[in-house]
């Protein structure tokens, strides 16, 4: 395995490869990357690449060079220079070539920018045509594309090699994005009630934290895991930590049976039509403003009180008078337009509702004034950032418009959550977004006084601090503590042991809030990894200090999935079928067959197990 990157991620990756699947890893790195970003971000990397030195020196056998030699690892504590790291400043033809790229099961290319990744992939498929590619790109569309046109690559290349087009081959290109990854666990972390949501081919799972009932079952497709005894649900640390003991992950039904009573993570299915690609409302999908977004409500209130005096006077003129109510309606139209002759040889009825008439016109003047100059302002303003209303409550405060904010903002109005955005650039990249869905934003500096109180945090249900900067985000969550002590706070914090600190000092000063902690990189790392081995990974969900993952894997000539039913593919504390692509339901007694591809939720060394 070959592992290209530039932040923590590419450490991370490089680690989990080592030391959950035992897999030879070259990782190649810029020179002095650790000095290359802000220190914020260098200590995010320097703590996962120590994590990876530690992983490697203790492994047993040896990691190949650049080129594969079988050289001995190099003693604990210290970081292999030759052997397993590779530092080029640029990823070119010959740094590929010298990591054994031409030689590898697969490549990882995780840079932070879009373009040096395609550039490489393009690269790496020219010299190993049945490379198996995992890209990390934020753009999803251009991802598709490159897909595409990378495995079309793989298999002209391979066609030629192998005498024909039709040539079997094992390469694959597998786009994922860690803000993708990390997005459905951090917006679930913020709100109460929801949680973390996987979405594949038309099918919605979601997993939510409840007690079992008093049989021990509960309420849902499965239970996927039993928290630990050692806090209550909810009061989780630093990625989820809640007590002392490891959650136990897929349990057997005897376990779930036993366990009674305790708080437990049950998967449930969310019925949505296939395709659908977001929950959000119709109007956000087709663009068209809701007439009642035009006028303010008191404004449409007068409007309707007009309205209603018309048609009293149009009712008390058929009345006085007994002509035609359509006349009569008529009639009352002229008079509240001044139109009609005045009614001096009319009856006194009918003079005085006249009168009535002229004044209900005198004020109808300045309402339509109103109106159209209100309607105008909301046109002018509908492409611009719309402000938190007066009177909000119960929304989540999202601090940080960047690649994964946006993300995050995007699955919590999926889930129809209200979202208040605060964001201190104006270029960010979030804002389009933001003013497509019509998510109010603050723009200013979340350090400086009043920026929170502007987002309504005082009334907030949660606040979910994910900038770039460690310190920002918590002295956001310190200074919304003081206004709020009792505020769920979520924090992405990059460096393992800072994020424990905060934790735990925040629990003991406010032991009423709940707080927790989440790293982009810990959520990522086990997707880009599974990709890397040859599954289609569809999501992870963190359960406390561990991950679950949900992967696509098709069930023809698989051993452990092929001839047995739904009830029997299953492996406590490993891996468990959960649904089959493409069918409605997936009844327990179903025998898998070829062809049938099924949805397997499962821990990282179970989905390695599946290999």
């Amino acid at each position: 395995m070959v592992v290209c990157g530039d932040d923590g991620l590419a450490h991370r990756l490089a680690a989990e490869l080592r030391g959950v699947y035992g897999e030879q890893v070259t990782l190649v790195v810029p020179p002095n990357e650790r000095t290359a970003r802000p220190p914020v971000v260098g200590r995010a990397r320097a703590a996962s690449a120590a994590l990876f030195d530690r992983v490697v020196s203790a492994a047993v056998g040896t990691v190949g060079r650049a080129g594969g030699n079988g050289q001995p690892a190099p003693p604990a504590g210290q970081r292999p220079e030759s052997e397993g790291v590779l530092e080029a400043a640029e990823l070119t033809e010959a740094v590929l070539a010298e990591a054994g790229v031409a030689r590898a099961a697969a490549l990882a290319l995780v840079y932070d920018d879009d373009e040096t990744n395609i550039r490489a992939a393009l690269t790496a498929r020219r010299l190993n045509p049945r490379l198996r590619l995992v890209l990390r790109l934020y753009n999803r569309r251009l991802g598709q594309h490159i897909e595409e046109l990378l495995d079309q690559a793989a298999a002209l290349a391979a066609g030629d090699d192998d005498g024909g087009p039709g040539a079997a081959i094992e390469a694959s290109t597998t786009v994922l994005s860690d803000a993708d990854t990390a997005a459905p666990a951090l917006a679930a972390t913020a709100v109460a009630g929801t949680s973390r949501v996987v979405q594949t081919e038309g099918l919605l799972l979601r997993a939510v934290e409840r007690p079992l009932s008093g049989d021990g079952s509960g309420t849902g497709l499965c239970t996927l895991a039993l928290l630990s005894g050692g806090g209550p649900a909810g009061t989780d640390g630093p990625h989820g930590v809640a007590g002392e003991q490891p959650p136990r992950l897929l349990p057997d039904d005897e376990e779930v049976r036993r366990a009674a009573g305790r708080q437990a993570v049950v998967l449930e299915h969310v019925s949505t039509p296939a395709g659908t690609e977001s929950a959000a409302p119709a109007r956000r999908a087709t663009g068209v403003m809701p007439l009642a977004s035009l006028f303010s409500r008191r404004l449409r209130w007068s409007l309707a009180g007009l309205v209603g005096c018309v048609v009293g006077l149009a009712v008390a003129m058929w009345l006085v008078t007994g002509i035609h109510p359509l006349r009569a309606f008529y009639i009352t139209l002229l008079d509240l337009f001044a139109i009609d002759d005045p009614a001096l040889k009319e009856p006194l009825g009918r003079q005085i509702l006249q009168l009535l008439s002229a004044l209900v016109g005198l004020l109808l003047l300045p309402v339509l004034l109103a109106a159209a100059l209100e309607a105008l302002g909301t046109f002018r303003t509908a492409s611009a950032l719309r402000r938190p209303p007066r009177g909000l409550s119960g929304h989540v405060v999202l601090l940080g418009l960047g690649k994964i904010g946006t993300r995050v903002l995007t699955r919590l109005r999926e889930l129809n959550i209200p979202v208040v955005c605060v964001e201190s650039d104006p270029e960010a990249r979030g804002l389009a977004t933001a003013r497509r869905l019509r998510v109010p934003v603050v723009l200013g500096d979340v350090t400086q006084e009043g920026v929170l109180e502007a987002a309504q945090i005082h009334r907030a249900q949660a606040l979910l601090a994910v900038t770039s900067s460690d310190t920002t985000n918590l002295e956001a969550v310190l200074y919304a503590r003081t206004v709020r002590p009792d505020l769920r706070a979520v924090l992405r914090l990059y460096d393992d042991d800072f994020a424990t600190a905060v934790y735990r000092t925040l629990r003991t000063a406010y032991p009423r809030a709940l707080t927790r902690s989440r790293s982009v990189t810990h959520l990522a790392a086990p997707a880009f990894a599974g990709a890397m081995l040859g599954r289609q990974v569809l999501g992870a969900i963190a359960v406390e200090r561990r991950v679950l993952l949900f992967a696509a894997v098709d069930v023809d000539g698989h051993p452990r999935l092929e001839g047995r039913t739904v009830a029997e593919a299953f492996q406590a504390g490993a891996w468990r079928v959960l649904a089959l692509l493409g069918r409605t339901g997936t009844p327990a007694d179903h025998v898998l067959a070829k062809g049938d591809r099924v949805v397997v939720a499962a821990t990282r060394r179970g989905l390695a197990e599946l290999r």
